[in-house]
């Protein structure tokens, strides 16, 4: 690559490197969690489109995570109906192409939904269209910083706390931790006055502004990652579930413990044990399968740097940006989860 980036830049005298990072991007993206406008740097462009990215494969795992689970134990359960009823869902979202899915909930959203002047409000300050969900939002504060600080001060301190117990047989009661938590956020929130001013949506022009706003390109991308993958994670917590030895669930039964009862607290404990692998790997293809945000208009890190490109012409630089970037995310999720996984293993003596 760097080769072929320096005879091109010999035979053309095209420049190549990444010093147009700090060059002066000319166009907007849709959304942000970072301030940003048209005039700012390309490597803040990216930064949006890294952050974009993470947004959606963080709902995606978790939301894929959570009814996976739901159709896993649907799958299991003794009524003949729900059973049937998740076994269809899995040959019908696994089988169907993801940037078919993709295509269909944007369009969906986008032409099923009314237009602004005719916006459905479910709930005052809240209105559906097809330029999103709005709803109000807390204006942002300094103090909002400094209580998060004191909420991971707290959990540390619980977290202290429950050890120190422990290791005088003793354990700790569910108020005093969530009292150690969750105090010196308070505390904090008290000191600065507590600050809470609500940024309610207004109808100006042809949108509404203000309050916090759920693009339909988002939530397509939501959507589809979640059904889509919630298919593949369904079949795999159902054979970690099957994979735990008959014996177990029986002697809950004979402690008098109820079904739900002995899935929460024997089956599905033992079952991290075996789903947590392919459940990595089935977390890297959602992160990864988040590029074909492209396709539906969301401003991920694929579609900034197609953006780039046309501006730029560096082509070589964006694809490499685009490979480190994926190749970063995956080593993170990978190695989150690795630890996750060490956890849940049993150890040897």
């Amino acid at each position: 690559m760097i080769h072929t980036a320096s005879g091109i830049e010999g035979r053309d005298g095209a420049q190549s490197g990444f010093g147009f990072l700090w060059g002066r991007a000319n166009f907007e993206l849709g959304e942000s969690l970072i301030p940003y406008r048209a005039g700012d740097t390309y490597a803040r462009a990216f930064a949006v489109g890294i952050l974009n990215t993470l947004k959606v494969a963080v709902c995606g795992i978790v939301l894929s995570t959570l009814l996976g689970l739901l159709i896993a134990l649907g799958q299991l359960s003794p009524s003949v109906l729900t059973a049937r009823f998740c076994r269809v869902y899995i040959e019908v979202f696994r089988n169907m192409p993801l940037l078919l899915q993709l295509i269909f909930w944007h369009t969906f959203l986008v032409r099923g939904l009314p237009v602004v002047r005719n916006a459905l409000s479910p709930l005052p300050g809240v209105y559906l269209t097809n330029r999103g969900l709005f709803i109000p939002a807390i204006e942002g504060h300094a103090a909002y910083g400094w209580m998060a600080l004191a909420l991971v001060a707290g959990t540390a301190g619980a977290v202290m706390v429950a050890r120190y117990l422990r290791r005088h047989d003793r354990a700790l009661s569910g108020r005093l931790r969530a009292g150690i938590v969750l105090a010196p956020p308070l505390v904090v929130f008290l000191a600065f006055g507590a600050p809470f001013t609500v940024d309610i949506p207004e109808l100006a022009g042809f949108n509404f502004r203000g309050g916090w706003t759920l693009t339909p390109e988002f939530a397509a991308m939501v959507i589809g990652l979640t059904l889509y993958t919630a298919a593949f994670n369904a079949e795999i917590i159902r054979a970690g579930i099957l994979g735990i030895p008959k014996g177990q669930s029986e002697a809950g039964y004979a402690l008098g413990l109820h079904r739900r009862q002995v899935m929460r607290l024997i089956v599905i404990p033992q079952t991290l044990r075996i789903i947590t692998p392919p459940m990595t790997n089935s977390y890297l293809n959602l992160t990864k399968e988040s590029s074909l945000a492209v396709a539906i208009g969301y401003p991920e890190v694929v579609r900034v740097a197609n953006i780039t490109l046309a501006e730029t012409n560096r082509a070589i630089e964006c694809v490499a940006l685009i490979m480190i970037i994926y190749l970063a995310l995956s080593l993170v999720i990978s190695a989150l989860l690795n630890l996750v996984n060490a956890r849940a293993q049993l150890e040897q003596r």
